[in-house]
């Protein structure tokens, strides 16, 4: 991470060039307010704070999606959605500094594939849309829905106004209604839409356009985050974007070349320049 990179990526941020990408590794500092337990945001994680903090099988351990789906098996999609809602809706948090530093910089396009309410909370003073992903719903041939955020309640939106910010949660959010991708088949559905082009909003399409990437807080090693990246960067500019890995594997450096993305061999919270969490 260069002076100049770190100021050429600030600048792209700021005037919408760059769109920022966020992962679970953005959640990294953020800890229960009463008990002061890291929040559940990578696979790992969620799949223990799922099942009461204790391991499941081991091919169930391989990805949140896979141990989701197996509890939807056993007792119906509600157990998950309700298991989503208590964790990101009903649990009072810190403050993430990665949420705190881009509330400062206040980008006009986010993606944020995690399914807590931080981002949201950050532009709670203005105007903005929001786009929640959706999956498995009957009813329409779109896999998403649109909300109005008038600076006090959030209101049901037939269309993207591109003159105001645009919050894009794919993976859900409790807020204004919980609804979320979890399991493998709701991920399968979304992202079969996805590539059909029925997954993202028009005006967004438009919007993206030649757009760059930073890709923060998220590994490249699951396919499943990986497919769903390669579909919201398509129509990016060369190369795509850039990519924050301290320590990258050779699977993440193949598939990063392939995609046009550039790693950076830095932790997000270096370069944000906050502490590293423990």
């Amino acid at each position: 991470m260069t002076p100049e990179l770190r100021e050429k990526l600030l600048a792209g941020l700021k005037d919408g060039s760059i769109v920022p990408y966020l992962g679970p590794g953005v959640l990294a500092d953020v800890k229960n307010v009463a008990s002061g337990a890291p929040i559940p945001a990578d696979s790992n994680s969620l799949i223990y704070a799922m099942n009461d903090g204790k391991p499941m099988a081991p091919k169930l351990m391989y990805e949140f999606p896979r141990a989701a789906m197996n509890v939807e098996l056993k007792r119906g999609r509600s157990a998950v959605t309700k298991f989503l809602t208590r964790t990101y809706g009903e649990t009072a948090w810190t403050r993430g500094a990665v949420h705190d530093w881009l509330k400062g910089i206040a980008p006009h396009y986010v993606i944020d594939i995690n399914r807590d309410t931080q981002l949201q909370d950050s532009y709670a003073a203005v105007p903005h849309n929001l786009i929640v992903g959706i999956a498995r719903l009957g009813g329409t041939d779109f896999r998403y829905k649109l909300y109005f955020w008038d600076g006090n309640v959030y209101q049901k939106s037939t269309a993207v106004n591109p003159a105001i910010p645009i919050l894009f949660k794919p993976m859900g959010t409790p807020k204004p209604e919980p609804t979320y991708i979890a399991s493998d088949a709701d991920y399968v559905d979304f992202i079969t839409e996805l590539m059909g082009g029925f997954s993202i909003p028009p005006e967004v399409k438009e919007l993206r356009k030649g757009k760059q990437y930073l890709l923060m807080g998220l590994r490249l090693n699951r396919d499943t985050e990986r497919m769903v990246m390669s579909d919201f960067i398509y129509s990016a500019a060369e190369p795509a974007g850039w990519v924050l890995i301290a320590e990258p594997t050779d699977k993440e450096k193949r598939f990063c070349k392939k995609m046009g993305l550039q790693i950076v061999n830095a932790d997000v919270f270096e370069f944000i320049g906050a502490a590293v969490p423990a």
